[in-house]
């Protein structure tokens, strides 16, 4: 790289524009890469001492301001040591995807200033149950060390992490500007939790309850807020199930005078939505309740009237109980909607092709297969502008193809939603030639998630293998980042995607391939893998050593129910200090067998809150 040498009187677009080319160049560079890998989350900053471009500090610091995303300013700090310092004392905002790849510590040194901090904790595939119970990912520890030395924090967004009541409390007492607090897929807590922090938290923008295994013990926590508090911008609850008062949630939000996303519980009826939507109009998202009532005339068309009212509603969500007859309501609030949250909804192709007429902006789909093949082909024919689908199964144990989805409906949607760059879609059945077709009619995508419900299903029209169709999917897609696979697949599957997936970032695989070849393609073929999910397939010892000098550069990797040993295991770990490699064994299984296996890169070393279940090598 040129060395160019600024003037402190530089004009600030133009040292902006000059940091954009470095971020750049950092991504590319693969000495900076290393580096990056090699000391990522470090407390110790580049090697160089020199400063490489002489202009005052606070103009730096005033650009880097500028710069929001965290991969971005990873890079930038790599460049010098002035560098590394400036964006040290700029950066507000902390992603950690992995709570164990470093230590509150280490994050304290490194960064003073952090205002908001977004943690994630147990693998992924916990949302399977492959992770044991009791497995970590506490949060307290990460509370106590940010009480220290972040007394200012304001945000917090948890993701699959593990709390109890008394951490929920602590945050809410330790913490006196605090905001917003989202909580996604974590477990360990009660309603109770949640009454801390309305009480306490008195400028609260945000509270985001999501998909949590959490006790709900009744609905008195939103009766916690203060007469005095309507700084609320954001409330989701829509995932608990006890009833609330509904008085105090319509105090609350007559209050809350910039509420912008409001999602209710199924214990909101639909003449008490009414009222709600009177009150804010303003919502552009909005999280229905049960929509099972009987309505008098007169309460339909005042609900009718309240949804028209909301001239900026972009999302609509919720649905439970749904009833067809309730439907055109929405049909007025749909020509400005960009998504579409249908996956409580148990809707029909007919039903869903009326919403749909009317909602011709949509970006953003979410339904149940419910909705058949003609609903999506409803879908392809209004929404021209889709960019995303997901089609989940409404029982995924149910065997009967004569419901659900096929190939005609995903090439329905192709035909029509050129513009499609991400599905999840839950089939029973799935052909070579669609699959090629589909990415020849959308070859944007970048996320690309087949689910195949039955293990090792062929094409069912030529009683092939699936190869093909994935092999489409990865020589045609060529910005694809994440890849899900799903039916009978052999090695050339993953042949096809260590040759032609250069961009992939993250791989998921259950009952797949033939050898320890298929794996040692994907490891040594795809430069941008970060994150590996592999369950149920014949991928041994072979496999796992062969990415031995690839680890450092992921994130993490998965392998259950594989066909490793303990002794690669160990070996993995002697040679590569910096993974932590944890083996998680099932009751009664032969020792010499690592059932389960999870490697991630850390500055932290060996946790200290493992399960006696959990062995770190």
């Amino acid at each position: 790289m040129q060395v160019v040498w600024l003037r402190s009187s530089l004009a600030l677009r133009d040292l902006q524009a000059f940091i954009q080319h470095t971020v750049v160049y950092c991504k590319m560079d693969p000495k900076l890469q290393k580096t990056k890998n090699s000391s990522s989350n470090s407390a110790n900053s580049p090697d160089s001492t020199h400063s490489l471009f002489p202009f005052p500090d606070e103009v730096l610091e005033r650009v880097l301001s500028f710069l929001h995303s965290h991969k971005d300013r990873s890079s930038v700090s790599l460049v010098c040591k002035d560098w590394y310092d400036a964006e040290r004392w700029t950066r507000t905002k902390l992603f950690i995807g992995n709570c164990y790849s470093v230590s509150p510590e280490i994050v304290a040194r490194r960064f003073p200033r952090i205002k908001s901090v977004t943690l994630k904790g147990k693998p992924r595939f916990s949302d399977f149950n492959l992770v044991p119970q009791h497995w970590g990912a506490d949060v307290h520890s990460w509370l106590v060390v940010f009480a220290k030395v972040y007394p200012f924090l304001e945000e917090l967004r948890l993701k699959r992490m593990t709390l109890n009541d008394e951490s929920l409390k602590f945050l809410a007492t330790s913490f006196p500007g605090f905001k917003a607090l989202s909580l996604l897929s974590c477990e360990g807590f009660s309603t109770d939790g949640l009454k801390a922090i309305a009480t306490h938290c008195k400028n609260l923008t945000e509270l985001d309850i999501q998909e949590n295994g959490m006790d709900d013990l009744g609905g008195g926590w939103l009766s916690c807020f203060s007469e005095n508090c309507s700084s609320l911008e954001v409330l989701n609850f829509a995932s608990l199930n006890s009833e609330v008062s509904f008085d105090a949630l319509e105090k609350l939000v007559r209050r809350c005078k910039s509420l912008r996303i409001l999602k209710v519980n199924k214990s909101i009826t639909l003449d008490q939505l009414q009222q709600l939507l009177v009150l804010a109009p303003q919502l552009i998202e909005l999280g229905t309740g049960s929509f099972q009532q009987e309505l008098t005339p007169l309460q339909y068309e005042g609900l009718g009237i309240a949804f028209s009212n909301c001239k900026n509603l972009q999302t609509l969500s919720g649905f439970w109980e749904d009833t067809s007859l309730h439907l055109p309501v929405l049909y007025s609030a749909c020509p400005s909607l960009t998504f579409l949250n249908l996956s409580y909804a148990t809707l029909r192709s007919g039903e869903l092709a009326k919403i749909v007429a009317h909602s011709p902006n949509i970006r953003r789909l979410w339904v149940l297969d419910t909705v058949g093949d003609k609903g999506l082909e409803a879908v392809g024919s209004s929404c021209p502008f889709l960019e995303e689908l997901r089609v989940f199964p409404a029982d995924p144990f149910e065997q009967d193809l004569h419901h659900g989805v096929t190939e005609a409906g995903f090439l329905a949607v192709s035909r029509g939603c050129r513009k499609l760059h991400y599905v999840l879609y839950f089939c029973r059945q799935m052909t070579n030639a669609a699959v090629a077709t589909i990415v020849q009619n959308c070859p944007d995508f970048t996320h690309f998630r087949l689910c195949i419900m039955n293990p090792g299903e062929r094409d069912y029209l030529t009683n092939e293998p699936m190869d093909e169709a994935f092999g489409a999917v990865v020589k045609t897609c060529t910005n694809l980042r994440r890849l899900a696979l799903s039916g009978l697949l052999t090695d050339l599957t993953f042949e096809y995607i260590g040759k032609y997936a250069k961009n992939l970032e993250a791989l998921s695989v259950a009952f797949a391939g033939s050898s320890d070849r298929g794996m040692q393609c994907v490891l040594q073929g795809c430069p941008k893998l970060r994150k590996l999910e592999i369950r149920d397939c014949p991928f041994g010892n072979a496999a796992l050593l062969s990415g031995i000098e690839k680890y450092e550069t992921m994130r993490s990797l998965w392998m259950s129910a594989c066909n490793v040993t303990m002794s690669a295991c160990k070996l993995l770990a002697k040679e590569m200090p910096r993974l932590n490699v944890e083996v998680m064994r099932d009751e009664g299984s032969d020792e010499s067998q690592a059932d389960k296996v999870y490697i991630y890169r850390t500055v932290a070393g060996s946790r200290r809150d493992a399960p006696p279940f959990v062995v770190t090598l």
